[in-house]
């Protein structure tokens, strides 16, 4: 048997999933069609929060668990995981002010909180935070949560999975799953989607992480119940962002109460930006297609426009995305009031076992594969413990968590680089960004310039450790470069990729990982 696992779908939840089991001693394949983090995982609204909203469906295990989640990311990897302040303006004619209070009273007992502040309420005559908004608020709530770059978080855990000796395969397709023919292993059919070639690999167990495309996976591998009474259906919703210039200085976020009963973020993004969303619209087509319309952008800037000063039209848009959550489908036709909840299901009709993975949420993802692996241990005589509750992902082994020291002492020993570079290389890569500056005297030991403060020694370092393949995975998955870089920067990375693919691929193997 070639694995003792091999886990589908290189988003948020294949990726933690696989560090899991990796770190538990089994042999591990990870497999993902496209470049890790290319569907909902990098289209979040990237937030780890307990979902304040969650409680008015009384979901309060998922809030529960998804406030406590806060703190062990907080600690895992405080380069990429950092506090936000949130104002919630009080509008009358929605929910009630006492009810809002309640919620936050509950919001803070059930978080456990150890770094998070407490909600509080404010007064906004005297409060700046509140300046932004329209002067028809008298009065709201200030409350915690966290920002997560969601896409790094994912390559992170893939990161971590590979070091614990996991092989992780981008850019190969899942074809189907048959059975071995003595019942004993699942034969995975795989496809290398940048050259074509087919190959068959065999696995004792198969998790099915392929979030939009969880249940069409099964079907096409005739794993499904021929009367559907086994494998749920899944509900495909589609969220929607935009991105426009920053609408207000500060650091804050705001969380706006929708007429509808929704509600929608305006949050600082990139330095430069704000990121307003997200939407919530049943999609019926291929979520690989998924892109915002014109009925979304028109609710995401009314939204906006009722409750700030600066107002937006659909000309202020730089950017937006769209990403499709697998829901569990269970009869909801509000698509705001679908449980967020994750469902397991544990399929051994067929010999091999097969778990498949049905909603969940970026918060919980790392109780979601902890729970995935209890029921692997099943399976296996030798106990598998869990082990990432306190263990640090890649770069998140700051000195005593204190980031700001630690950019400071990078600023001073990289003083020939600009400030704000090496805080954006402390904050994506962490204790890693080591690994891309060394021992760097100049600039120019970094090799190439591409422009905009883009450097060959970033690019090669993406490539070896962190899976990228092509511009657009550094670009907008490994980061949000192409928000910032020029014209003119673009066509030089374009012009320079194969030279710094080719020489990043001759420099494979001599490292495990990147802190060697």
């Amino acid at each position: 048997m070639d694995y003792d696992l091999c886990v589908i779908g290189g988003g948020i939840n294949g990726c933690g999933i696989a560090r899991d089991a990796a770190g538990r001693g089994l042999k591990v394949l990870l497999v993902e069609a496209q470049d890790l983090a290319s569907a909902t995982s990098s289209c979040s609204t990237k937030l780890v929060h307990g979902g304040l909203r969650y409680l008015e469906h009384y979901e309060f295990r998922l809030v529960k668990e998804s406030l406590k989640e806060r703190e062990v990311l907080l600690k895992a990897a405080p380069h990429i995981v950092w506090p936000l302040d949130f104002i919630l303006p009080h509008d009358q004619h929605l929910r009630p002010y006492w009810m809002i209070k309640a919620g936050l009273m509950l919001y803070d007992f059930l978080g456990g909180r150890k770094r998070l502040k407490k909600s509080e309420a404010l007064d906004f005559a005297t409060s700046a935070l509140a300046d932004p908004l329209e002067d028809k608020y008298e009065r709201g709530f200030l409350y915690a949560d966290c920002w997560v770059e969601d896409s790094r978080l994912v390559v992170l855990n893939a990161m971590d999975a590979y070091e614990r000796g996991a092989v992780v395969m981008p850019q190969t397709a899942c074809m189907d799953l048959t059975p071995s023919q003595d019942k004993e292993s699942w034969n995975v059919n795989l496809q290398n989607m940048l050259n074509g070639d087919q190959f068959t690999v065999s696995a004792g167990m198969v998790v099915n992480a392929a979030g939009p495309w969880v249940r069409s996976l099964l079907d096409v591998s005739s794993i499904t119940h021929e009367e559907n009474e086994f494998t749920p259906n899944v509900k495909l919703v589609k969220g929607s962002h935009i991105v426009v210039p920053k609408l207000y200085d500060g650091d804050q976020t705001f969380i706006l109460q929708q007429p509808d009963g929704r509600i929608i973020f305006t949050i600082p993004y990139e330095h430069h930006y704000s990121l307003i969303g997200t939407t919530d619209v049943v999609h019926d087509g291929d979520p690989s297609h998924a892109a915002i319309d014109d009925a979304e952008i028109e609710y995401l800037c009314d939204a906006v426009n009722r409750s700030l000063k600066k107002k937006v039209t659909r000309e202020d848009i730089v950017w937006s995305y769209s990403g499709v959550r697998s829901l569990v489908d269970d009869g909801e036709k509000n698509a705001s009031k679908v449980t967020r909840d994750y469902k397991l299901y544990v399929d051994e009709r067929h010999g091999p076992p097969i778990i498949s993975v049905f909603g969940g949420k970026i918060t919980t993802y790392r109780k979601l594969a902890e729970h995935v692996m209890d029921r692997v241990a099943t399976f296996h005589d030798a106990p598998l413990k869990p082990w990432t509750q306190n263990a640090f992902l890649p770069g998140g082994d700051v000195p005593d968590g204190d980031f700001q020291g630690f950019v400071g002492g990078l600023i001073a020993q990289y003083d020939f680089l600009p400030a704000y570079l090496i805080h954006r290389y402390a904050r994506a890569y962490g204790t890693r960004v080591k690994a891309i500056l060394g021992s760097a005297k100049t600039a120019e030991d970094l090799g190439v310039h591409y422009g905009d403060d883009i450097f060959e020694a970033e690019m090669i370092y993406l490539i070896k450790y962190e899976f990228a393949q092509n511009l657009d995975d550094i670009l907008w998955r490994r980061s949000k470069l192409g928000l910032h870089i020029s014209a003119k920067t673009f066509e030089n990375l374009q012009n320079g990729f194969a030279a710094i693919a080719m020489k990043a691929h001759a420099e494979e193997g001599r490292y495990k990982n990147a802190a060697a």
